[in-house]
Formats: C-alpha cells, structure tokens, sequence
C-alpha cells in the first residue's frame, strides 16, 4: 500500500491552492504574480521531497489516496492551463529578444562598414 502522512496531503493541498492562483495570474498575464507563486510551490516540492525522504513510514488510508490523487490531477490541469497563457508571451519575448539581438548585429556590421569608408 502506498505510505502518505497527513503532513504530505497537507502540502498536496497547498500546491492545488497555489496553482489555481497560478492559472488566475497566467490568465490575468500578471507574470509577477506568477513567478511568485511558482516559487512557493517550488519551495513546497522541496519540502515535500524532504519529507518523504526523511519520515518514517505510514500507511495510508484509502480516501487520503484518493486525495492525493486528486490533488496532482488538478495540479496538472492547472499546469497545462498555465501553459496555454504562458507560451504565446514566451514566444512573443522571445522574437521581441531575437529582433533586438538582429538589430544590434546589422547596427555593428553598419558601424564597421563605415569605419572602413
């Protein structure tokens, strides 16, 4: 049987939580918002790993299962979700980023031309 403690599900809950404000800001493109709480539920996993890494071993009750269950299918949900707002402002920045990087390349080949005239 899988071992969960009640301390686990409790972190499983606060991820679901954290990444439902994930999708809102994605939705909302507050990036800064984003990145904030992408960083309390990466400071969550770690705590997570460290639990399970260092409890002793309990046995979970079905229904705690099928929380956790749950809980990671909605975190996923919630995952794809932000990623259907995120990677059109990536990609955006990134020719934003690409075109500037061009400009600043002819701008040089430019320069250097004109110092040899």
């Amino acid at each position: 049987m899988m071992l969960l403690m009640p301390a686990q599900l409790a972190i499983y809950e606060e991820m679901s939580a954290l990444s439902a404000g994930m999708v809102e800001a994605a939705r909302a493109h507050d990036w800064d918002q984003l990145i904030s709480l992408e960083a309390s539920v990466r400071r969550l996993r770690t705590t997570l790993n460290e639990i399970s890494e260092t409890s002793e071993a309990v046995t979970a009750k079905v229904a705690e299962i099928e929380r956790k269950r749950g809980l990671i299918e909605q975190i996923l949900i919630d995952d794809a979700e932000i990623r259907r707002h995120t990677e059109p402002w990536m990609d955006h920045v990134r020719q934003l980023l690409g075109g500037q990087a061009k400009r600043r390349e002819v701008r040089k080949a430019y320069a250097a031309g004109s110092l040899g005239v």
